[in-house]
């Protein structure tokens, strides 16, 4: 049974996740804290995390951060649940690691299916050829690290989604709703191009820190493109 961990420390909300997951079918984890989080990840890792950012003690965003510094957890699909709704509240969030927002009040419906589109994508790329390569470029997707020029730099599971299918379609300017269509697997019309964007941003920090040229194009009022 697949397992999903919920953390947020407003007991109804808390109660309210453990009833719509069980109702899908998954076991289910629930946290009120970071610190009982961090315990229950020592116990059991889930296949997705749906975290709260503002918490007593460790907030989401700061427990976020501390998971994708550990390689055990760099891959874990997480899902920001809160009432936090800004923009800068969504692209702080997604700074940090997470692989999607969602904002309070919530609907049952979207976020059903939020979390089956992370479960669809976690076991699509579990099921994808390990390496691909393009000019100095070459991802695993195995350990879900890129090599650049020898150096192995760690992605989050959004991350390695988002450059391989970059990499799988060289020299095509990719629009931010076609990316979200085909990467986040949302239908056409919807999700915000912040998601796209804060996510270029974070790949870009990581694969040109050291590098001597831009692997990331921006094609202005296009998208992006990688170029073979």
């Amino acid at each position: 049974m697949t397992y999903i961990m919920a953390v947020d420390d407003d007991p109804e909300v808390l109660e309210t996740l453990g009833r719509v997951l069980e109702r899908e079918a998954f076991d289910v984890g629930l946290a009120r804290s970071a610190a009982e989080a961090l315990s229950l990840l020592e116990q059991r890792v889930p296949a997705a995390m749906i975290l709260d950012i503002m918490m007593p003690g460790m907030d989401g965003i700061t427990l976020c951060r501390q998971l994708r510094r550990d390689a055990r957890f760099s891959a874990l699909p997480i899902l920001f649940l809160t009432a936090r709704g800004s923009t800068e509240d969504v692209v702080d969030g997604l700074d940090a690691g997470a692989d999607d927002y969602v904002v309070k009040p919530f609907e049952v419906a979207e976020l059903r299916a939020r979390i089956h589109a992370l479960l669809r994508r976690s076991n699509r790329e579990a099921t994808a050829s390990s390496i691909i390569q393009l000019s100095e470029l070459k991802l695993d997707s195995d350990t879900y690290q890129v090599m650049i020029k020898g150096n192995r730099i760690q992605l989050t599971s959004t991350e390695h989604r988002l450059l391989r299918y970059l990499m799988e379609n060289p020299n095509r300017a990719l629009s931010p709703s076609h990316l979200l269509q085909a990467v986040w697997e949302y239908p056409p019309n919807t999700g915000d191009p912040d998601l796209v964007r804060a996510h270029v941003r974070n790949l870009r920090s990581k694969i040109e820190k050291n590098a001597d040229r831009r692997y990331i194009r921006t094609i202005h009022g296009v998208g992006y493109m990688i170029s073979a």
